[in-house]
């Protein structure tokens, strides 16, 4: 059987009850540190579970992912995934090709940034749009989610590029407003380091720049046109938002 766990948003704490049983049980133990930021070692994790553990890169979970699932066939394989399990698109790869070979799988879920956004800033989950990455590479495509999600009255969430190196928010403002200056103008969330020692900030996107936000990891929530009371209160209470956010209720 192959077993997806989720490790939660920071460290081997985290991990669920169910999810740690699964893997003291398991007959190999693997972790991945590619698709999130994750703060507990491989040597931590294996004193936690009282075995060892091996790190996947990249390619095994993608290109060579059909090993992982071969070895499933005769053993109880468990995967530790920070965060929840399939909120990135490439664990999704090896649930498929489990099924399409016969091998059982499950998951166990844990927290998200996807989910856990809502409580660090008070913003409500139905009214989040479509979420996108500012990436190195400097994409328009964030830009596009955000004009599109505004159109609908949606809040947008940017996940900022983990490789080759943690962006900060303010390296992904600068990336955003090379592209399109207007976004500056924008009032939006900027949040570090969520299930930690946690720093939350709201005002328009250039005064997020200058914020000191501290360590990685970063992201920015690009605030809808228009905001709820009770949203723009939890932001005054919680994220020292500025008056002028008021302006936006609706």
């Amino acid at each position: 059987m192959l077993i997806l766990v989720g490790l939660g948003l920071w460290d081997i704490r985290d991990i669920s009850i169910r999810g740690l049983e699964a893997a003291k049980k398991a007959d190999k133990v693997y972790v991945e540190y590619y698709t999130s930021l994750f703060f507990s070692s491989p040597d931590e994790i294996a004193e936690k579970i009282g075995k060892r553990v091996e790190v996947l890169e990249r390619k095994d979970l993608e290109e060579d992912c059909i090993k992982i699932v071969e070895e499933a066939k005769n053993k109880n394989i468990v995967i530790l995934i920070p965060g929840d399990p399939m909120v990135a698109t490439t664990h999704s790869i090896l649930r498929v090709e489990a099924k399409r070979r016969g091998v059982e799988s499950k998951i166990i879920h844990s927290s998200s940034i996807m989910s856990a956004v809502c409580g660090a800033t008070g913003l409500q989950s139905y009214r989040f749009g479509k979420t996108a990455t500012v990436s190195w590479t400097k994409s328009r495509a964030p830009l596009d989610v955000i004009e599109a999600n505004r159109k609908i009255d949606a809040h947008t969430l940017l996940l900022l590029d983990l490789h080759p190196k943690p962006m900060q928010i303010s390296e992904a403002v600068d990336i955003l407003a090379s592209i399109d200056s207007r976004v500056l103008n924008f009032y939006a969330v900027g949040l570090a380091r969520i299930g930690e020692s946690s720093e939350v900030y709201c005002d328009t996107l250039s005064k997020i720049r200058d914020h000191n936000f501290g360590a990685t990891p970063h992201c920015i929530v690009v605030l809808a046109p228009k905001l709820h009371i009770v949203e723009y209160e939890y932001l005054s209470l919680f994220a020292n938002a500025p008056k002028e956010l008021e302006q936006i209720l609706k």
